[in-house]
This record gives structure tokens, sequence and C-alpha cells, in this order.
């Protein structure tokens, strides 16, 4: 059941979605004085960026460029954040849209809560944490993670106990055990989709064997095994905590295969493997690293001169095609890889403790049903007017960062900040100087030339 308000809400634009792309377009906007409001489905802004250990190829590190982001977006005065809250229908109405929103119970009282995490600790009922790819565990009710914002307790129904340990901890009597699904309408201008991508399924290719073997991992666990404040503090083999000796980078395991559906390059595959070959590099001097490539495409400013720093530092790199990995027991692997360079065909056979699946970016939402916008060949947004390449089908509806193709986070934020800047040119050719909340009350503050 889900319950229906009858306030409808008002904002300049909506940015759905709370990653790297949409905080970067929110704060765009909202610098300019237009009031923005963010959706995001999780219970935390970030996206996937927050979750990742460096970033390429300044190796700086992710957390220390999101976190500023997320904070300033959080306590601008012209940004309001709905975490834990899904777009079901984007509606034109009339210059602007009207969205449909139901926000999921998170049964506490978030104006309550003050993020002191004992109902956390009284808990006793564990499942695998998704922010740590299943490494870790995490309790029925719990913070998001540790510098999670809003840093606001979420209660997991499906795993809770009942058994009042949470309620009797709370010492603002936050817990509310009653809440139900709620549903809003904004009223809007314009809407930017910043929803992101995701990974094709580790086990797409079964001739890799990463059902049979949990040493056979996404490049998304292994950035959690890289990073300072990772599951285990340090890169550990899953199957049974051996330090690996022997770690190999399959590329293009989820792109450029018509076979799966995915036949464009995904982009990032090579770089972000070099990047973690780097770092492993760093972290297990010891270990025999390899990467097992097609093509290795150094597209960016710096990312010819990363991909040279890292064979200087004795990465390896065999150019084949991986045709299958057999699990030999007890944790070790055999990959078998067809050699593209030898003057005959030939088969190479190498033992790893550690595979590296480099999957295919494949689009995180998709807004059929719930808006009318175009939707590509690969699944991703379209943008079919080159000369505006962050402009959708439909007027004021824009989009941007992985929503509308494979992106790394240097094109991604660029992208975002020209989605803001064109969303603000439509809501001056709309006439949207002042808000549509009742008393209009004065919202923009900025005009552009158009």
């Amino acid at each position: 059941m889900v319950a229906q308000t009858g306030e409808k809400r008002y904002s300049d634009a909506l940015v759905i979605g709370g990653g790297i792309a949409g905080l970067q377009a929110a704060l765009d906007l909202a610098e300019q004085g237009y009031k923005v409001m963010v959706v995001e489905r999780e219970a935390s802004i970030g996206g996937r960026m927050i979750s990742l250990s460096k970033v390429y190829p300044t190796l700086d590190c992710a957390s220390c460029i999101t976190t500023p982001k997320m904070s300033a977006a959080a306590h601008h005065e012209n940004i309001e954040i709905m975490t834990y809250t899904e777009v079901k229908s984007i509606v034109p109405d009339g210059d602007g849209h009207l969205v449909t929103v139901t926000r999921k119970p998170t049964y506490v009282n978030a104006d309550k809560c003050i993020g002191c995490r004992l109902c956390e600790y009284a808990c006793d009922s564990e499942f695998a944490d998704s922010f740590e790819q299943g490494l870790g565990a995490t309790r029925a009710i719990s913070v998001a993670f540790t510098n999670a914002i809003p840093q606001k307790a979420v209660l997991q129904a499906e795993y809770c106990l009942s058994c009042g340990l949470c309620l009797r901890a709370c010492p603002t009597d936050a817990i509310e055990f009653d809440q139900q699904p709620r549903q809003e309408q904004i009223a809007a201008h314009a809407v930017i989709i910043t929803t992101g991508f995701q990974l094709n399924g580790l086990n797409i290719k079964p001739q890799y064997s990463a059902a049979q073997s949990a040493n056979i991992i996404s490049p998304l666990t292994l950035e959690r095994l890289l990073a300072p404040h990772g599951p285990y503090g340090r890169v550990l083999r899953p199957s049974d905590g051996k330090i690996p000796e022997s770690v190999a980078f399959v590329l293009c395991s989820g792109s450029r295969d018509r076979t799966i559906g995915v036949p464009y390059c995904s982009r990032v595959c090579c770089m972000y493997s070099i990047k973690q070959a780097m770092l492993l590099a760093g972290s297990l001097p010891t270990a025999d690293i390899t990467i097992y490539y097609m093509d290795i495409r150094a597209f960016g400013k710096g990312y010819e001169q990363f991909y040279q720093n890292a064979r200087a530092m004795g990465v390896n790199f065999v150019r084949g095609k991986v045709s299958h990995i057999d699990v030999a027991p007890p944790d070790d692997l055999m990959v078998h890889v067809e050699m593209t360079e030898e003057s005959v065909d030939c088969v190479r056979r190498q033992k790893h403790d550690l595979v590296v699946l480099a999957q295919g970016m494949i689009p995180q939402w998709n807004p059929s049903g719930v808006s009318t916008v175009t939707i590509g060949e690969d699944g991703f947004v379209a943008t079919p007017d080159l000369a505006s390449p962050c402009a959708t089908n439909v007027p004021g509806v824009f989009v941007a960062g992985a929503a509308a193709g494979p992106k790394d986070i240097v094109d991604t934020i660029a992208d975002a900040g020209a989605a803001a800047m064109v969303a603000a040119r439509y809501l001056v050719r709309c006439g949207s100087k002042e808000s549509a909340q009742p008393g209009g009350g004065r919202s923009v503050r900025l005009e552009l030339a158009v």
C-alpha cells in the first residue's frame, strides 16, 4: 500500500540520480540561484564513485573528490535531497513536468535520527553488504556506509527479526515500524537524468567460470579490496583469505561482444584495469600481474603515459583473447589465452590466484514506462541533437553522465556541467524567472543570455 499525499511540491529543476553527475549538475544550477531537487533511490548520495579507491590518471583519492561535493549539495540552500526515493512517472505539464515519486519507508524518523548508530550496534541480524560487494556484512538497520550523506539509519524490513533491540537502543525514539511508502508529486520546469551505469553480469559469459569460483571477481569488488576503508583492509582472495601471488585481468570480458548484446566499447575498462594493476603492484610488490587484452584504448589526456607507467612498473601486458577459464582444485584458476600476436595460432595456459573480469557498462535505469524519452539501440538515453548532446527528444528533459553512454569520471563531470548549462538556458527560455511556488516567491536570481 502506497500512501498518496495531496500536496504538490515545486522546483525549478529535478535531478534524477545522486551520483557524481547528479551532484555536479545540481550544484551548478543551485549556484545560479535555481531551486533544485535531487532524487536518489539509494539511502545515500554519492553513486558509484564513492565506493572507488582512487581515480585515474592522477591516482587521487575518489572519496576525497566525491565527499566534498556530497557535503556541498547537502548543505546548499537551493538544493533539496530526497534519498531512498524512486521516480515513477514524468509527465509533461505546460512548460514543465509533473514528476511522481515514491518515498520508500526507512522505518526511521529522519527528523529524530541523530546518526549515533546505536540501533545498528544493537541489531543481531546480519546480511551481505552490497556496498562492500558482498565481501562484508551489515546489520538489518544501519547507516548506508561510513561517510554516507545523510547519516540516517535505514531498516531493511526483509532482514528484521522484530526483536525490538533497535527500538530499545535508540535514544531519540526514532524507530517507526508502521511507516508506509509515500507517493508525492513534484512540479519541475526541467528534469536532468543522471542515473549512471551498472556492470553487466559477472556470469554473462559462462566460459569464464565466475559462478564456480569466488576468486573470479568484478572490478567493483577489487575496488573495495583496494580501498583503505575496504572490508579487509588489504587485498586478499575471497575464497580463503590468501594473499594472491598472481593476478590476471581479462579485458573486454563484457564489451565488444555481440553474443552478449554489448557490441560497443565501454571506454573505461582498459584504464580502470591499468589503474587497479598499478595499485596492486604497490600493495603486492611481489605479485605477478598480467593484463590480457585485445586492444588498449588510452584515449584521454595523460592516459597513454599512464599506460606506459604501468608497463614500467612491471605490469605484464599480453595481447590475446581469453577463450575460457578452468577452476583447478583447490582454488587456482587456469586461464586459456588465444595469442593474437604469434606467427601461428597458439593457446597459452597460465595459472593465476585471482582473476578480474573487466565487465562492460550498461544502463542503470530504463526510463521506459516512466517517461517518453527515446532509448538508443545500446539501451542508454538517446540524444538525437548532435548540436546539444545533453538534450533528449522531450523538451525540458536532459541527460548527463553515463546515463547517456559509457563515460569516465572526467567526461561525466564535464557532461554534467553542460547539462546544467542547457537546463538553465531552457529555464530562461520557458519563462521560469519566478518560482511556481505558492506566493510566487522568486527563485531564479541569474538570467543567462540566449
